[in-house]
Formats: structure tokens, C-alpha cells, sequence
């Protein structure tokens, strides 16, 4: 296992510009994705974005499911975005509690309001280029690790910081509310290579 420490807020990195990636088939893209997957598992987060790890790349990767923190009712594969761009965002949108292992020495949660359907376009592990369009926790979890990479962390998208709650108020509180669950469901997820 390759697993990382993750930067938390304050670090200069989570504000770096992050490079694209030109080469797909060479040992630091694998290295990468390798590291990301083994720290996002071992954190018991649904997505990591290069940054959170030091690493200043276009490179972030999705795993919506069960985790020792989250029990989701939907639930989607393990993806990688390698260059994503985010192509089209719904005007309909919707507030759901986030947190960060960016955030794990403090560990804040908080409401924020996003877009609740989205399309991005990205290149796979491979080099492949493919079209995401998803809603719920999916939308949600993109948008979010899709910030890390335009150096914006989530807590700078909560309006009222009054509304910050600590992780323990969250998991007995919020995580398994009615609203929170309804606005997590995946009801699409349309993928197709490009």
C-alpha cells in the first residue's frame, strides 16, 4: 500500500496551480492514482484529489460507498479523472453537509450549496477521453475534488459559517437525515467514452 498524509487546510499546496498530465503511460500517472486510491480507502473518504496528497496534477479520482464515516445508499465504482473539465453545471442545486480530510484536524463539517447535475469530461487512467453526466453524491463529490484542483477548498462555499458543525454533531445528527440521503441518491450516471 502507498498511503499518503493528507495536507491539511493552510498547507500552500492545496493553493498551487496544478499541471496537467501529458504522459499517460510512464510510472509517475500509475504512482499517482496508486497513492490516491490507497490513501482515499485507508481515510474512509469518497474522493481525493492529487492535491490533498502534495502532488500538483490535473488528477482526482471518485469512490461514492460505504465507508466507516458514510452509509450510502447508492453507491458508484471507482473512477479517475485525469484533466477534467466540468462542462455543464444545473441551474437546479442542493445543500448537503461536506467535510475534508483536509479539514481531519479539525474535523468541520458544513452545508454547501452546489449545482445538483453536472457533465465533466476527462481522460481515464489510460489516456481515454470520456463524458461523465451525474447527479447526487456523484455530482456532489466531482464538484468537490474538481475545487481542489482550481485550488479552492469546500469550506470557502459555506455562506454562513455559523452553520459548521463538528464531526461528531454531523454523524449523530446529519449523515443519516432524511434531506441528507434524498439529495445524495444517484439517479444518473451516464458515461460514454469521447
Amino acid at each position: 500500500m502507498a498511503i499518503k498524509k493528507i495536507v491539511q487546510i493552510g498547507n500552500p499546496v492545496l493553493k498551487a496551480p496544478n499541471r496537467s498530465v501529458v504522459d499517460f503511460d510512464g510510472p509517475l500517472l500509475k504512482q499517482l492514482i496508486k497513492n490516491l486510491k490507497d490513501t482515499m480507502h485507508n481515510e474512509g473518504l469518497i474522493g481525493i484529489a492529487a492535491p490533498q496528497i502534495g502532488e500538483n496534477y490535473q488528477v482526482f479520482i471518485t469512490h461514492p460507498s460505504k465507508t466507516k464515516y458514510r452509509k450510502l445508499e447508492c453507491v458508484d465504482k471507482l473512477r479517475v479523472y485525469v484533466n477534467p473539465i466540468i462542462t455543464f453545471f444545473s441551474n437546479e442545486r442542493s445543500i448537503i453537509y461536506e467535510g475534508c480530510g483536509c479539514v481531519n484536524d479539525v474535523h468541520e463539517f458544513g452545508p454547501v450549496e452546489r449545482s445538483k447535475e453536472i457533465e465533466i469530461t476527462a481522460f481515464d487512467q489510460f489516456g481515454k477521453k470520456f463524458n461523465l453526466r451525474c447527479d447526487g453524491i456523484l455530482a456532489r463529490v466531482i464538484q468537490h475534488e474538481y475545487d481542489h484542483l482550481q485550488g479552492i477548498e469546500f469550506l470557502e462555499r459555506i455562506s454562513d459559517h455559523k452553520t459548521i458543525v463538528t464531526r461528531y454533531y454531523y454523524q449523530k445528527n446529519i449523515r443519516r437525515s432524511k434531506l441528507q440521503a434524498e439529495v445524495s441518491r444517484i439517479t444518473i450516471a451516464e458515461f460514454k467514452y469521447v
